[in-house]
């Protein structure tokens, strides 16, 4: 009995060894230095690696993003003008003259034809302070003076050049109005005949006592024709009612005339000529 006890209890280890070697085996982790290959990775280093898409360019400096400009509308269009240039003002002189003629006369207006103002004795000198467009006659005043008249260039001396002067007549002097009610020349008619133009007019009669002398003409025509290629002022007197000027072609500036109606006070008109 003991030895079948014994036998079975060998029989029993040896079959608790076999199962106990085909058990898994658990064994304690032992440290073993493993070594570590690093692998470069964008998450692990600080190191930046581009991609092909994100290659850096050059980026643009920053420009002025221009103000919101308003739109015009039809009436804010503005109208294309030239370029402004600068025009000088031009200026002119002011001259002294002397008589150089025993006596010469200063008229109202720029003619032998127009009143008599005052008269000067040789040595009288004068402010001279414009012309006609020939310079044949010269506007001038006594220092001092306010009242203006008429003198022909030839018969002053004078201390600069006659055409530094400003152009003054008709367009900044006016000869003096009547006040004697007569009515300026009227039903005024111009015919031409190739170069000469005869002017003729109807009028009142001066009454007598009007005359400022025995010498005065009545009617004043004021005519600026064409004379070799430029267009001049010329004053004619006469008492009668009909004249013939001479009017050229070849001026730019279209002729033209008046007429005035002169007695001892003053002038009427003028009437204007209907210029052939």
């Amino acid at each position: 009995m003991n030895t079948k006890m014994k036998r079975s209890s060998v029989i029993l280890v040896l079959l608790l060894t076999m199962l106990a070697c085909n058990l898994p085996v658990k064994t304690t982790p032992t440290a073993v230095e493993t070594p570590i290959t690093l692998t470069p990775l964008l998450v692990s280093t600080n190191t930046l690696v581009p991609e092909p898409s994100a290659t850096l360019e050059p980026s643009p400096l920053p420009t002025a993003t221009p103000a919101p400009t308003k739109t015009p509308s039809p009436t804010d269009t503005p109208i294309p003008t030239t370029t402004p240039t600068f025009t000088p003002i031009p200026t002119y002189a002011i001259l002294r003259g002397k008589v150089n003629v025993e006596r010469v006369s200063c008229r109202y207006g720029p003619g032998a034809m127009y009143l008599y103002l005052y008269g000067m004795l040789q040595g009288a000198t004068q402010d001279v302070l414009g012309r006609t467009d020939t310079g044949a006659w010269v506007l001038t005043q006594s220092h001092g003076d306010n009242k203006s008249c008429w003198v022909k260039t030839e018969f002053l001396d004078l201390n600069g050049d006659v055409m530094s002067l400003e152009v003054v007549y008709p367009d900044k002097y006016t000869i003096p109005p009547s006040n004697q009610n007569y009515i300026a020349p009227f039903d005024v008619a111009a015919v031409r005949s190739g170069s000469q133009v005869t002017i003729s007019w109807k009028s009142a009669a001066l009454r007598p006592g009007d005359e400022e002398d025995a010498y005065m003409v009545i009617y004043i025509i004021e005519t600026w024709t064409c004379v070799e290629g430029q267009v001049t002022f010329k004053p004619i007197g006469t008492s009668f009612t009909q004249v013939t000027v001479t009017d050229e072609n070849g001026c730019n500036t279209p002729s033209h005339g008046r007429i005035y109606f002169q007695d001892k006070h003053g002038y009427t008109g003028p009437t204007e000529i209907p210029w052939p």
